[in-house]
């Protein structure tokens, strides 16, 4: 018994010892390595433009009143299913109708008005063509020949101011029918009721401008995404151009359209700069809704297989170093751009390879400096980095191996501390 007692104490020693040694030679392994690292490794990198945009319907028509009145009867509600001619409002008609009326007594006024200037010129040529025959025989004076000339001359003109009194009458006729026709309000196009803005009995004002009543979405299967792209980015976005985007009612579910066109007109709010590109989408299933708010990310380039780096090598700099002027570019793989849109390395050059895509002229093979752990040190290495996803940036070099350690950060017992991420978040490797 007090030998197997001795074997055990022999033994719980024996792995104390060993747990101990173990523990300082890491410690002591640690210390001689200040450097925390991260693997350079294959994989698919994706450059892509982010921005935020409002979906709206290819076609929107504002339904408006051209005359005042007051609402007498709605046909249209929200959602309604409305066809091109419908019915979809009607204002009240007494008063344009009262105004048809008076326009007809005009007309008829202006017509027996004409009709009496005819009997006066026809009265005056039968005068002045007595007195022509009677001064030929020498028993008028002339001074009677000419007034009868001159009456004659008044009554024809007369005849004629009666006639425009009749055309004008009719006009206004015409344009009192017209404004009775306007109190039925009709759709304009065939499509669904986006918003109604009146009520039955409000009164609706059209002396400065049309007062918009119904807002009519020609065709909801068929909705665009109107984006801002920065003036930054919008070498990387044209027409044509993949296009996905999520929205806050499905989180989940992508949504994919294609660019229709980039406009040139800018858009300046607090002296930034923004360019309208306008992505089409295919809302067969009617889940996206006018006004929801996406998430847009322009593909600019997509690389299989690539060799990459995180971006944290391209920000690392040894402490005896002097601070300069870093050689990484800025841009996502530089760490200034934090939205992961890609301002350069898009397009032919950056995407040249298997899998690659874009038409974007960005800054393709630029040079940036990395160091790799070799020995036990940090040795700058020279390479040429490709496209970038905003974590991850793809390096075009035989220097580097697949699997080679790059240093990111400084360990704790380094002569550095560790760098921190955005918001105070210390980074300890990837």
């Amino acid at each position: 018994m007090k030998l197997k007692r001795n074997l055990l104490l022999i033994a719980v020693v024996a792995i104390a010892v060993s747990l101990s040694l173990a523990f300082w030679g890491v410690r002591d392994s640690a210390r001689e390595n200040p450097y925390i690292t991260a693997p350079v490794a294959r994989g698919d990198i994706t450059q892509v433009v982010t921005a935020t945009g409002s979906l709206q319907a290819v076609v929107t028509v504002q339904v408006g009143s051209q005359v005042s009145g007051t609402i007498a009867k709605l046909y249209a509600d929200f959602n309604s299913q409305v066809k091109q001619g419908q019915v979809v409002v009607q204002l009240d008609q007494d008063k344009f109708k009262a105004s048809v009326d008076q326009a007809q007594a005009n007309v008829v006024s202006a017509q027996a008005n004409s009709a009496k200037a005819q009997v006066a010129v026809e009265d005056s040529k039968r005068t002045l063509e007595r007195n022509r025959e009677l001064r030929r025989r020498e028993l008028v004076a002339q001074a009677d020949l000419d007034a009868a000339e001159t009456a004659y001359s008044t009554a024809v003109a007369q005849l004629e101011v009666n006639k425009a009194q009749v055309a004008l009458a009719k006009a206004g006729l015409e344009q009192a029918a017209v404004d009775l026709n306007h109190t039925v309000i009709r759709s304009p196009v065939d499509g669904i009721v986006v918003s109604r803005n009146v009520d039955v009995g409000q009164t609706v004002a059209a002396s400065l401008q049309a007062p918009v009543l119904f807002l009519i979405a020609n065709d909801l299967s068929k909705m665009q995404v109107d984006t801002n792209v920065s003036e930054g980015d919008v070498g990387n976005v044209w027409i044509d151009q993949e296009a996905i985007f999520t929205v806050d009612a499905y989180p989940t579910r992508r949504f994919q359209g294609k660019v229709l066109q980039v406009r040139n007109a800018p858009i300046m709010v607090q002296n930034v700069v923004t360019y309208d590109a306008v992505v089409g989408v295919d809302n067969k299933d009617l889940l996206l809704k006018p006004g929801m708010t996406a998430n847009v990310e322009f593909l600019v380039s997509r690389k299989e297989g690539a060799l990459k780096i995180p971006n944290a090598a391209l920000r690392f700099r040894p402490p005896e170093e002097k601070p300069q002027v870093q050689t990484a570019p800025s841009g996502p793989d530089g760490g200034q751009r934090t939205n992961g849109a890609a301002r350069s390395g898009g397009g032919r050059g950056a995407g040249a390879g298997q899998g690659s895509k874009g038409k974007g002229e960005g800054r393709a093979n630029r040079e940036g400096t990395v160091y790799a752990l070799r020995d036990q040190k940090a040795t700058p290495v020279k390479v040429q980095l490709g496209i970038s996803d905003g974590t991850s940036t793809e390096v075009i070099t035989d220097q580097l191996k697949d699997g080679e350690q790059v240093v990111v950060a400084m360990s704790s017992s380094g002569s550095q501390a560790r760098p921190t991420a955005p918001g105070g978040r210390r980074v300890f490797g990837f």
